[in-house]
């Protein structure tokens, strides 16, 4: 009689064995992105801004000085679509007028340059990945073009007219304030910089699952 009830038990063991045997099988897997993950590639782009950004401002800091320009200009000038004519004058001895120090304004004015590398680095990781994801001298190539695409249809295709409207003046595309090729350099250091720096945030999908190269 035990050994028959001992029978049963082991029969009903092998039963409950093969059921969870078989509950492992059918259950779904954790879900894994398959091929290119573009929401990875933009939030690690968003990242990435934003050293690409940091990289321009600080050769713009350290170069301006040479060419016997504030390094802070820059700075004042990118401010000059929220603030008008008067941002030009922040930091130095016409300005101070203004209820927040002037410090304050242009270390304002540096976290809204380094957002809007922030919202660039977005778009350039995924571009990157889409179309020179192998190639280092393919993707500083693209870059370079990016870079350049965003300078003229920013300053030239909406500033240029976007300004005036708002802010009653033109001072962002005024050569005698910002020359030309200081903007173009600005931005193709930006995405330079992008390109050196894909690699960090480029998605990778292995056998062992969904990793980060």
């Amino acid at each position: 009689m035990e050994q028959s009830a001992k029978q049963i038990e082991f029969e009903q063991l092998k039963a409950r064995v093969a059921q969870l045997e078989s509950e492992l099988q059918t259950s779904p897997s954790p879900w894994q992105p398959q091929g290119e993950y573009p929401a990875y590639e933009a939030v690690s782009g968003f990242v990435l801004g934003i050293a690409g950004a940091s990289v321009a401002l600080l050769v713009n800091v350290i170069a301006a000085p040479m060419a016997g320009k504030d390094p802070l200009q820059l700075i004042r000038v990118y401010l000059t679509f929220p603030l008008g004519e008067k941002a030009l004058s922040l930091g130095t001895a016409d300005g101070g007028t203004h209820a927040i120090s002037d410090g304050m304004i242009l270390a304002f004015g540096c976290c809204l340059y380094l957002a809007t590398g922030m919202v660039l680095g977005a778009i350039f990781q995924p571009v990157m990945r889409k179309f020179a994801d192998r190639s280092f001298f393919g993707r500083v190539l693209l870059a370079s073009v990016l870079s350049l695409v965003v300078w003229v249809v920013g300053f030239y295709g909406i500033l240029s007219w976007l300004q005036p409207a708002t802010c009653g003046g033109n001072w962002i595309t005024d050569n005698s304030v910002l020359p030309w090729w200081v903007a173009a350099v600005k931005h193709l250091i930006f995405g330079l910089t992008m390109a050196i720096l894909y690699p960090l945030g480029r998605f990778r999908q292995s056998a062992a699952g969904a990793t980060k190269a």
